[in-house]
């Protein structure tokens, strides 16, 4: 039995006669000064800084503000020059990135201590979870007048605070990072035979390690202001005084320049630490890897 094949469908031609003219773009072109100095990140930011010094300086002259409410720009450069060539304001600020240092480095070797043992099993992780639910809220400066009397005046007092704003924001983002390594990962680490610390080195820190790092970007942060705080309480105690103590001294003295000078340090010293050190960790790490633009 013959099968009819079904009825072709016809469709209607068209011819057009002219197209017109066809929107068109540059395939490549060489970029105006402008426009590169537009995709530089650290430009745009200097332009944002610029924009910020510009508006405080016509802010306190336009408003006669008085210089013992809010000094100019001007005078905050020019009592920043007077304290680093006059009084002992680089010597105080490198005291104060001393003790800095060296809470930072224990913090962070306690915050991954933590961290591996939460990870190594369920009792860990309870271990981890507790101690972080009851002592995380805890704000820091707290626990300074119990280390005076546990550590006396001194630096120790200071670095013992600055352990309790570094460890938990390490431990529980480097915590949170291995618990969304994504499991064929852990497996293909398992049947290379990798186990143990091999296992979290190899596997778990690079597929963590954006959060890790964001960890140890809160924990300078947090760090870095607890130890001000503490120093504009109890900085005369360690050396002499660090940066938080020439703040305090100053506006004591009634010099609101220098404390202005004094919280500049601190500004320009975060935003180095922030855009430079841990943007070229990122840099050699994340952008390599491919896991940040």
């Amino acid at each position: 039995m013959a099968v009819e094949r079904p009825p072709l469908l016809e469709r209607p031609e068209f011819e057009r006669q002219s197209l017109g003219k066809a929107a068109t773009t540059d395939v490549a072109r060489p970029l105006s000064l402008a426009e590169r100095l537009a995709n530089m990140d650290p430009v745009r930011k200097l332009t944002v800084l610029l924009a910020a010094i510009v508006i405080w300086e016509l802010y306190t002259r336009t408003a006669e503000v008085p210089a013992l409410i809010f000094p100019t720009f001007v005078d905050t450069i020019a009592a920043l020059w007077k304290g680093l060539f006059q009084y002992d304001l680089a010597t105080q600020t490198w005291t104060s990135l001393k003790i800095l240092f060296a809470g930072y480095a224990i913090g962070m070797a306690i915050g991954a201590t933590l961290s591996f043992i939460a990870v190594s099993g369920r009792f860990g992780s309870d271990i981890l979870s507790t101690l972080a639910s009851m002592l995380n809220p805890l704000p820091a400066i707290a626990l300074l007048p119990l280390a005076l009397i546990w550590f006396g005046l001194g630096a120790k007092s200071l670095v013992f605070v600055l352990l309790h704003s570094i460890v938990w924001p390490v431990a529980l983002n480097t915590h949170t990072g291995f618990m969304s390594v994504s499991e064929p990962l852990r497996m293909v680490g398992r049947n290379y035979g990798l186990r143990n610390v091999r296992y979290v080195a190899k596997v778990l820190i690079p597929a963590a390690f954006p959060s890790i790092l964001a960890g140890l970007k809160l924990g300078w942060a947090f760090a870095w202001r607890t130890l001000i705080a503490a120093e504009l309480v109890f900085g005369a105690a360690s050396e002499g005084g660090g940066l938080g103590w020439f703040i305090f001294a100053s506006r004591n003295e009634l010099d609101i320049a220098g404390a202005f000078a004094g919280l500049l340090v601190v500004i320009l010293i975060g935003f180095v630490v922030e855009n430079v050190v841990f943007r070229k960790i990122e840099e050699r790490t994340l952008v390599r890897w491919g896991m940040q633009s």
